[in-house]
């Protein structure tokens, strides 16, 4: 098993990046822009737009999309061109179809936008052979690979441009674990490759790179030294982690079918995340900071892996920097989404050159443990959604399996060995490889992984959802803040059925589902005031879509070490999605700019590391023990019932002894729910509601959860609760000591635009007094918190 570490080297790169002139198709618009960027960010900047996510603006700015555009910029090279035998252009994230020229002579033509660009603009053949400037390498790997001992696989891509191969030394040095060793080689002419094998010092512990709550992402500086003829070096500094991954396919006992697991370093991980999509628009806006809250806003929700969803992009190199860091597990999917592609021989050979360069750049980073074909393309075919005649399936069957079984699965086993590889998601694995790469039905619960949606169904009831081996995309969506809708709209968009709402909303029906969901449960507004209306409706959809996300979510861990009727060990959980591209309703826990919906704090509790999760079959209460933790565990779970009307509950239960099993789930409770009432006088399944925690030793603690007995809007009892908080600075943080005079479900504090999040958020408030502390991304004050704080909790909907 191998991990990748990938460097650039070149004996001398200098970067045109910075002011460069932009112009439209007829020379009418011409201004100052930079690079790296692109023409709706620069025509903004300089005034001639508005924000193109104000609003309708998306409409109105279609027009910058239909004309021609040109960079252009005048530089000197900052060398003597005659001194050099070999000289490129390089150009990365060209969008899309673009001409390159260069004094008015056209160097070349782009077409994909996921393709590096390398044009020769200068070559000298009378240049010494020699020369110590002769050499020049694009791509740098380093692969790490474990039997008895680990072992570090160098691989450098060259380009040597003399006529005569060209030797020197190459030295790899890892001080911390007293690693050195030289190489001679000779590098032949043209392109090609060396491969150097180091042997890490066996006296050296190699601290092994873990996903995050699981250990450490511990790294090894790594320097390699090219000495070559005529004493000409380069040195180049990198970073190199230690971890192996399985995907494990094999037979279950007592179920048909096969597992789908991953293994990180021997260890079977329960992966708990969401999926990414692209963070903006308009990619240069997304800047390393961007990113850095985003991805460890995943990891403080006890996220260890995210989805590169197949309809995006692939992230730039500071994502995957990040989520080495974070211990972030990456499910890369390559760049093709629900949709037929074509197999003619320029689009194949874009195909190859795109995959390719894509797995070069990004195979070095730990946090990538699979490589995946496409986005619901096999599911595409299977279940028809383009109404292929008959006559031509076969066609599309055989077009299918060139692109990604025989192009790009092709590509990435010759330049990956180190990690698996599917053709698609949803798919049924070694299953659908069987079946000749296209499964009769890639949902199958047996095999492999499955996207599940039903907006109809209710979200509370968990049998509705599949006891799926791996779930990798399940959802339902929400509104955004109020403070982040306001920043791209006017007073008059503010409401449920505006045009504005129903312009935002880009999935067909999707504003009527969230009320029929929201519905179920939950009395829906009835004030006649349009604002507070408005407000409490996008309030009422965050509770909703946290709600049946948390369902799904804690049925598919307490699922992973059970089989019943042959479907169970669930492996996988991994939501749609995390992030959001705009201001808009969707799928997210994470609004555009940052702020946790009350989603992603559900989130921080639902894959919390220990977890106890209550549901209900047949009248009986069941309560699992799920644990993530690498031990056993004798705890106590500590199970209180309160009536609606009172902070008193009216019942506890302590059971003491229960042993949660190391990275499983196992039942640890059962007792039927009128039993339960029955001990709690006084009790209804509409009067009541259930909490329970798990408590050990050291500290060891579970969130406290809930169960409810009814729909809230059947709840008997809630008065509507007088909550009020006080502020107070601590360090760099803020803490709200909250109180309430009534049990208040799904409490929620808003401080606007303020940027920040809160401990815990979206909570049940069961006792007077609760402290929640907010953790600023900006400079902020007790007094501005006090004033920009909404308190708001389910008896607050009018």
């Amino acid at each position: 098993t191998y991990v990748h570490l990938v460097v650039l080297l070149a004996l001398d790169v200098r970067s045109l990046r910075g002011g460069w002139r932009l112009g439209n198709g007829n020379g009418s618009v011409r201004l100052p822009a930079e690079v790296p960027g692109c023409v709706h960010t620069a025509l903004h900047r300089r005034g001639l737009i508005q924000d193109p996510y104000y609003r309708f603006n998306d409409v109105m700015y279609r027009w910058i999309s239909l004309d021609n555009w040109t960079y252009s910029r005048t530089f000197k090279t900052p060398f003597d061109v005659r001194k050099w035998q070999k000289i490129n252009l390089v150009f990365e994230g060209v969008d899309t179809v673009a001409h390159i020229l260069i004094n008015n002579v056209t160097l070349g033509t782009t077409e994909n936008m996921f393709n590096r660009y390398v044009s020769n603009v200068f070559s000298s053949e009378s240049a010494s052979v020699f020369h110590s400037k002769a050499f020049c390498a694009e791509h740098f790997h380093f692969s790490i690979k474990s039997t008895q001992q680990w072992s570090l696989e160098i691989e450098s891509i060259f380009d040597v441009v003399s006529s005569k191969p060209i030797a020197g030394l190459v030295t790899v040095n890892i001080p911390k674990l007293q690693t050195q060793q030289t190489y001679s080689v000779k590098l032949q002419p043209g392109e090609g490759s060396i491969v150097l094998l180091v042997n890490i010092n066996k006296s050296s512990t190699v601290e092994a790179w873990w996903p995050n709550g699981h250990g450490n992402q511990t790294g090894y500086n790594v320097t390699t030294t090219f000495i070559m003829e005529a004493g000409y070096q380069i040195e180049k500094f990198s970073k190199a982690y230690f971890r192996t991954v399985e995907l494990v396919q094999e037979p279950i006992p007592g179920s048909p079918g096969l597992s789908f697991y991953f293994r990180i370093n021997g260890r079977p991980i329960f992966i708990k995340g969401s999926n990414w999509i692209p963070a903006d628009s308009f990619q240069d806006r997304v800047t390393y900071d961007k990113l850095w809250l985003l991805l460890k806003s995943a990891a403080d929700a006890n996220m260890n892996a995210l989805r590169v969803w197949g309809g995006g992009v692939y992230e730039q190199d500071d994502f995957y920097d990040i989520c080495d860091e974070l211990g972030i597990m990456i499910w890369q999917d390559f760049m093709f989404a629900c949709a037929l592609y074509p197999t003619d021989q320029n689009y194949l050979e874009s195909v190859r050159a795109e995959v390719s360069h894509q797995v070069r750049r990004l195979k070095s980073h730990p946090s990538i443990i699979l490589w995946s074909g496409n986005n619901e393309n096999e599911a595409a075919i299977a279940s028809d959604w383009f109404s292929i005649p008959h006559a031509d399936r076969e066609v599309y069957i055989k077009d299918y399996v060139l692109l990604y079984v025989k192009n790009i699965r092709e590509i990435v086993l010759a330049e990956d060995k180190s990690r698996p590889f599917v053709a698609s998601s949803p798919t049924n694995g070694v299953e659908s490889v069987k079946e000749g790469w296209l499964s009769q039905n890639p949902y199958d619960t047996h095999y492999g992984d499955t996207h599940f949606y039903d907006y109809s169904s209710d979200c509370w009831n968990w049998t509705v959802y599949p006891k799926t081996r791996f779930a990798s995309e399940y959802g339902f969506q929400s509104w955004p803040s109020f403070s982040t809708l306001e920043k791209v709209s006017s007073s008059e968009d503010w409401s449920y059925t505006s045009n504005f709402s129903l312009h935002r909303q880009h999935h067909e029906n999707g504003n009527d589902q969230m009320l029929q969901q929201t519905g179920y449960h939950f009395k829906l507004p009835q004030t006649t005031d349009p604002i507070k209306k408005f407000k409490d409706t996008i309030y009422l959809t965050q509770v909703m879509q946290a709600q049946c996300i948390k369902t799904e979510t804690e049925f598919y861990r307490f699922s992973q070490s059970e089989i019943i009727g042959g479907e169970g060990h669930t492996m996988g959980a991994l939501y749609w999605q995390l992030n959001d591209i705009w201001q808009a309703p969707s799928w997210a826990s994470l609004e555009y700019g940052g702020k946790w919906k009350l989603l992603h704090y559900f989130a921080q509790h639902f894959f919390a590391p220990l977890l106890p999760v209550a549901y209900e079959d047949k009248g009986v209460l069941y309560i699992y023990g799920v644990s993530d933790l690498h031990m056993d565990h004798k705890l106590t779970l500590k199970v209180t019932v309160h009536s609606w009307s009172s902070l008193e509950p009216v019942c506890t239960l302590a059971k003491d002894g229960v042993t949660v099993k190391a990275q499983s789930a196992v039942p640890i409770y059962k007792e039927s729910v009128n039993d339960l009432l029955e001990r709690c006088r006084n009790c209804t399944r509409k009067s009541c509601v259930v909490t329970f925690y798990l408590v050990g030793e050291g500290g060891l603690r579970s969130p406290t959860n809930h169960h409810f007995l009814s729909s809230l809007k059947d709840a008997v009892g809630l008065e509507k609760a007088r909550l009020s908080a006080a502020v107070s600075q601590q360090d760099d943080i803020y803490v709200f000591d909250l109180q309430t005079t009534a049990i208040a479900p799904f409490v929620t504090l808003d401080v606007g635009s303020i940027k920040g999040r809160f401990s815990d958020n979206g909570f049940l408030m069961i006792e007077k007094k609760k402290a929640v502390v907010f953790y600023p991304w900006e400079p902020t004050s007790a007094e501005e918190l006090e004033k920009s704080l909404t308190l708001t909790s389910l008896m607050d909907v009018a």
